[in-house]
């Protein structure tokens, strides 16, 4: 498959965080199946493991903003045990070698994927959980952020990092941010759901909103304390699937029959909206969570015309549109705002403005009956 990718332009300015040396582990969740890039992301290829937004995959991309760094331990990876050969790999080739892997039995949202690594890393442990298919373009504001946070976790705070917003959109959850507890920290005044547009784009003009990124910083033993406090039942089966795991050298294998019992639920409506002491961190530092394929072609590098292209494809009087192809011959003429994507057997076209509703191709592809002979 030939590789898709957009130029990732990293600022360079060196960051010294004060934390001691060694003291945050990051837990990169890798549990995903990324069914928004369909055709491109498939269960079996989720993007995370894919070279959507640079030559390195996104997993590596997301290693690399802690690998190296003297405030930060070996990561924690947590994902689907299909993918561990695969994960390692490519962990490996960017210089981290034999990552713990905490290998999910099944699916069960993040707030079980965090316990789980929680309960792997150990109470002491300050945990850095980030989502491992998210782009962040400036990793020095993002250490920035970090060290501002690091004050509140020390007394037991949950934190956050909100993405100060530069438009409307409504793909995202959003923070009301309420009253400063720290330099440049504030209490989690609200989570807000996914918004309309009208609702968006009030927020975006009164201010003091930010978009919730799912990228947290907080003690192990906090969180844990408060799933017993709110999710007693989802500790319980984490706890006792990690007591229960089979291990392979750094690879951790929870028991499936303890972590079945888990209720599925994310960690915003699992602890962060529950708890008392959350706070937030609003931070610019070119975020996206490259969540569809309009926000893919929102950061990617276009010519004159708005075409953003990749792969044999050929476009006449053709504008402001993403087209990629990882193999199949694409051809277009005198055609404008459109998604246009080819990989394997299969093809998606929809209006650019519509990649919200990939879901649902991916779902009636899944059921098409097979093709003849």
């Amino acid at each position: 498959m030939a590789p898709f990718f957009i130029a990732n332009h990293h600022v360079t300015k060196d960051v010294c965080l004060t934390e001691p040396l060694n003291a945050i582990t990051p837990v990169i969740l890798s549990g995903g199946s990324g069914t928004r890039l369909w055709p491109l992301s498939q269960p079996h290829r989720p993007k995370q493991l894919l070279p959507l937004t640079d030559i390195e995959t996104m997993l590596q991309l997301t290693a690399r903003r802690t690998h190296g760094h003297p405030s930060f331990r070996a990561p924690i990876i947590v994902g689907n045990a299909a993918h561990a050969d695969a994960i390692e790999a490519q962990l490996a080739a960017i210089g981290v070698a034999d990552p713990l892997m905490v290998l999910e039995p099944l699916a069960r949202n993040t707030a079980p994927a965090i316990a789980l690594a929680a309960l792997v890393a150990g109470p002491d442990a300050v945990l850095l959980v980030m989502p491992s298919d998210h782009v962040i373009l400036d990793t020095p504001s993002f250490h920035e952020a970090i060290e501002k946070a690091l004050p509140l976790v020390r007394e037991g705070w949950l934190v956050t990092f909100g993405i100060t917003p530069d438009s409307p959109d409504t793909g995202y959850g959003y923070l009301r941010v309420g009253e400063a507890v720290g330099d440049g920290v504030h209490k989690v005044a609200q989570f807000i759901e996914k918004p309309d547009l009208d609702r968006a784009t009030q927020m975006l003009a009164a201010g003091g909103h930010a978009w919730n990124a799912g990228i947290f910083l907080f003690g192990a033993q906090a969180f844990i304390d408060a799933l017993a406090q709110f999710q007693p039942e989802m500790l319980d089966a984490a706890r006792q699937s990690v007591d229960r795991a089979r291990h392979e050298g750094k690879r951790v294998y929870p028991s499936e029959a303890e972590f079945a019992a888990s209720p599925s639920n994310s960690v915003d409506y699992a602890v962060m909206e529950k708890a008392a002491q959350v706070a937030c961190v609003p931070v610019s530092m070119g975020w996206s969570d490259v969540g569809s394929w309009d926000s893919l072609y929102a950061i990617g590098e276009k010519d004159g015309s708005g075409l953003h292209a990749r792969g044999p494809v050929t476009a006449i009087d053709c504008s402001n549109s993403l087209v990629f192809s990882d193999g199949m011959k694409i051809s277009m003429v005198g055609v404008d705002d459109l998604i246009v994507v080819a990989s394997g057997d299969e093809i998606l076209i929809l209006p650019r403005g519509q990649s919200q509703q990939v879901r649902k191709a991916a779902e009636a592809a899944a059921k098409r009956p097979p093709a003849d002979g």
